[in-house]
């Protein structure tokens, strides 16, 4: 999953989420510098997505993207559960997205001398361009992806990525759903929250 899925998981607790948010750029070798519980948060977020990377649900959508997108179908569908998060969001949270949004922007903020120099100017351009909103609408998405051709090898691999989150969104959402409970689970366990 993507950064808005990431950070909804990270069971309120601020050094936990700044870890998970960090995990996708740490090497491995550079895991101990941290504090025991940012590095709970990257260990958390490789949890994530490994159960993410063979959970059923998650592979049939992955199966299904792969004809048009090849070795970016997983990572598609990553973005597009942020997406569907976005959509259903009242239905796994009371706070509010755009309030939840503000408060992890904050967070992020406060730790930005954690973060690698390349990660902080990601971030602040995040903060910036209110990523974890728009997640939830075409033209953030389009926008996400446009971002990511720029730095794939193959950004032809990438075209026509809305017409196939158009073609096949309720068939995704549907996947989507059964797949979010299951991971909110797995984290819960995982973190005893």
């Amino acid at each position: 999953m993507n950064f808005l899925a990431h950070l909804f998981l990270s069971c309120e607790r601020e050094a936990l989420l700044v870890g998970n948010f960090l995990a996708d750029f740490i090497r491995n070798k550079d895991v101990q510098k941290f504090p025991a519980e940012i590095q709970e948060g990257i260990l958390l977020h490789r949890q994530i997505d490994h159960f993410t990377d063979v959970h059923p649900l998650v592979l049939q959508g992955v199966r299904r993207m792969y004809a048009d997108h090849h070795k970016y179908a997983p990572v598609i569908i990553d973005v597009f559960y942020d997406y569907f998060l976005s959509q259903a969001w009242h239905e796994y949270s009371e706070e509010p997205l755009r309030e939840f949004s503000h408060r992890i922007y904050e967070i992020l903020k406060r730790n930005l001398e954690l973060m690698p120099p390349a990660l902080q100017k990601n971030m602040l351009l995040m903060i910036q361009d209110d990523w974890l909103m728009n997640y939830g609408t075409l033209s953030g998405l389009e926008f996400t992806f446009s971002r990511m051709a720029r730095r794939v090898s193959r950004p032809a691999h990438l075209k026509g990525v809305i017409q196939s989150l158009q073609k096949d969104e309720d068939l995704l959402a549907e996947e989507f759903a059964g797949f979010f409970p299951d991971v909110i689970k797995m984290t819960q366990d995982f973190c005893g929250c």
